[in-house]
């Protein structure tokens, strides 16, 4: 398929590089999809689908000004954009979104029609696209959770501050699945290959839910690292942060039965991980 991938060089986009050699990649320098007038002006014509893989996701930085500001551009106004721009094209949108949506006091696994909720900033603007994606009917809308891949993500933050620390305090109350960039840039393409019924779907690796410590625990396990993971909890961690923070969900694991029915094979996320690790130059320590 000939397809349009904004975001280039974010985890997502560089996961999609290497699975779409004959895609066509734009970044923020190339195609500002904030701006309606580049947008509208960008051909289309060509492309059988986008996919906005384009994001600001500074968390704590969204609950400043300038950060709101930014994040409601790339997250919600760029949606609009694309979402109109491909509605006019007559191909499929192809966006993404987050477990933030969600305000984290659910007791089971989230639906993809359970209401939205966000506790902070980021989520607010990410939900604020996922309205606006919905200018296009013909759009997949996929959730997804504790994503990393190819840059700056919680596996090589470990691994990094492993190096000179034999031990982390790591929040242990925020609950959910990780997933692999690579995996969740498979099924993006595996929606679009397959043409499933457009909607909404929650992706994330399958598997037992975990904390973030133990998913921190998992990781030296994996990359056979000695160091060591005290628990803590969410308050605990920001009790002495005296910069802007936003609040974070504790619960963020995603019901995987839609996506799984629409035929996307999913992967275990220690599986995952153990294949991103064996990837990593020197177990990610560069």
């Amino acid at each position: 398929m000939a397809i349009l991938v904004t975001g280039a060089n974010g985890q997502l986009g560089r996961a999609l590089q290497k699975l779409l050699p004959d895609g066509v990649f734009t970044d923020s320098d190339s195609l500002n999809i904030a701006d309606e007038q580049a947008v509208n002006s960008f051909d289309l014509s060509r492309f059988e689908a986008v996919i906005n893989a384009a994001a600001y996701t500074n968390v704590d930085g969204c609950e400043t000004e300038p950060g709101t500001n930014l994040a409601w551009q790339v997250n919600s106004q760029a949606v609009a954009n694309l979402a109109m721009a491909t509605r006019v094209s007559q191909i499929p949108l192809v966006s993404v979104s987050t477990d933030y949506v969600f305000d984290g006091t659910s007791s089971k696994p989230y639906q993809e029609a359970d209401p939205i909720r966000p506790l902070n900033m980021y989520g607010a603007t990410k939900a604020a696209g996922e309205f606006a994606s919905r200018l296009n009917a013909n759009h997949y809308l996929v959730r997804t959770s504790w994503l990393y891949g190819d840059g700056h993500n919680f596996v090589r933050t470990m691994l990094d501050l492993s190096r000179t620390k034999k031990e982390l305090t790591v929040v242990s109350d925020q609950i959910g699945r990780p997933t692999s960039a690579t995996d969740l840039a498979q099924a993006l393409l595996e929606l679009l290959k397959t043409k499933a019924e457009p909607g909404i779907y929650h992706f994330s690796n399958s598997g037992r839910p975990v904390s973030w410590a133990d998913f921190a625990r998992a990781i030296f396990k994996e990359a056979k690292l000695d160091c060591q993971v005290r628990d803590t909890s969410t308050e605990e961690h920001y009790q002495n942060v005296t910069t802007p923070y936003a609040k974070r969900p504790l619960y963020s694991v995603f019901s995987l039965n839609k996506i799984e029915k629409a035929g996307i094979n999913l992967t275990d996320w220690q599986t995952s991980l153990a294949t991103y690790i064996g990837q990593e130059p020197k177990n990610g320590r560069s």
